[in-house]
């Protein structure tokens, strides 16, 4: 049996040789050798309103600069030229799964034809998703196996996170996904994510209307964390960054707040072959 994971937590720390700044835990890698981190803007190459680490393929960046971004930050991590797999996200519920390291390619394509969550099994294999708003999650299994997740508004009430939990649960052998950690990055927070009265009061229907700050402003987190719980994830294995994209648009990209022309950060993990 794996051992234990430390209690989640999430610190901004500098990374490699790049000016890139992460949220990511230590103690984890340390424990597991699972590194993972949420990007802010800086570290990249990209100019304009993608400035300047951009990792986003369809936002009418140069293509180049989001190939050299994706680069460096895989750098940055320590793990130059790792195979990368990066869905084509169209918030529904659909995972693809990388079970060894020569399942990569297939995965890939897998990926690009739709996708908002990827479970890698293999060592040396990372999954990068992107994010403008919507919510990033990262769930690891004590074994070092984990899930990337891309959590917009549609995917959080469909219960991606959920679902990506016992996909990697049963990938461990496992009933349920208690003893995983999970960690929640930067995204829209409540009191700047503004729905219509009718899909706020879906939410509430499905994750309790304590996620509601009022009838129009949702908490994402709160969804997700309640979906995670219902897959067996204990509250205090879920690390939360607390931080809104829309308020700190400077740090991260918002959709929001540069009215749909941005960039895009990651959320991005990979394991160390032992």
């Amino acid at each position: 049996m794996a051992a234990q994971l430390p209690k989640p937590q999430l610190n901004a720390l500098p990374l490699g040789a790049h000016s890139v700044s992460a949220l990511t835990d230590e103690a984890l890698f340390d424990a597991c050798g699972v590194r993972i981190a949420f990007t802010g803007r800086e570290g990249g190459v990209s100019t304009g309103p993608y400035a300047s680490l951009n990792t986003g393929d369809h936002v009418e960046d140069d293509l180049a600069c989001v190939a050299r971004n994706r680069e460096i930050v895989l750098e940055a991590l320590g793990f130059q030229g790792a195979p990368l797999v990066v869905p084509k996200q169209v918030h529904g519920t659909s995972v693809v799964k990388v079970p060894a390291a020569g399942d990569a390619p297939q995965a890939m394509e897998e990926a690009a034809a739709g996708a908002d969550a990827v479970v890698v099994e293999a060592p040396e294999v990372a999954a990068l998703l992107n994010f403008a708003d919507c919510l990033p999650l990262i769930i690891v299994a004590p074994s070092g196996r984990f899930a990337v997740v891309h959590a917009g508004w549609r995917g959080a009430l469909a219960g991606i996170a959920g679902k990506a939990a016992r996909e990697l649960a049963q990938v461990e052998g496992e009933g349920s996904a208690a003893g995983f950690n999970a960690y929640i990055g930067p995204h829209i927070r409540s009191e700047c994510f503004e729905t219509s009265e009718d899909i706020a009061a879906q939410f509430a229907d499905a994750y309790g209307a304590e996620l509601l700050a009022d009838a129009r402003h949702v908490s994402l987190a709160q969804a997700v964390s309640t979906d995670l719980a219902r897959a067996g994830l204990t509250r205090e294995r879920i690390a939360d960054a607390g931080i809104c994209t829309v308020c700190n648009s400077d740090r991260y990209f918002s959709y929001r707040a540069a009215d749909g022309v941005c960039g895009r950060h990651a959320a991005i993990a990979i394991r160390r072959a032992n």
